[in-house]
């Protein structure tokens, strides 16, 4: 059960983590920087982490997501396909929301929060995980 979590954490990560980072490249929106962004966090946010730590930060959050998903599936829900989106969506809402906190508590530059665009591709980026999410669940469980 932990190790598909961890797989379905894993693909879900790199949809999301590629998607913010494409978008971010192609639109000059920092919402990857966002993504991977821990500058306000006592400790670790003082180092100045590689590019592949950070990332490695945004997967352990991913891995989470992904374990609690398949044990909600097999301990506390009915696992039914219509659980199954349910589940995706609610978790993924609840991540999507970190857009205010992550942006508040920013020290290096992120996107606004009144950047309607930049908003716009976070909550894109969360739907495509929640997609990917319940998709790889199917696909590999």
């Amino acid at each position: 059960m932990v190790r598909w979590g961890l797989w379905i954490g894993t693909i879900s990560g790199i949809v999301l983590g590629v998607y913010m980072w494409f978008v971010e490249l192609a639109t000059g929106k920092l919402v990857y920087t966002l993504l991977m962004n821990v500058d306000f966090i006592p400790v670790i946010g003082d180092i100045e982490w590689p590019a592949f730590i950070e990332f490695l930060f945004h997967m352990i959050v991913s891995w989470i997501i992904g374990i609690l998903f398949v044990f909600t599936l097999k301990h506390w829900l009915e696992d039914t396909n219509k659980n199954q989106w349910l589940l995706s969506i609610v978790l993924t809402a609840i991540a999507s929301t970190t857009y205010v906190p992550l942006t508040i508590l920013a020290i290096k530059e992120t996107p606004a929060l009144t950047d309607g665009v930049a908003i716009l591709y976070w909550l894109i980026g969360h739907v495509l995980y929640a997609v990917t999410l319940k998709r790889s669940y199917k696909r590999f469980w």
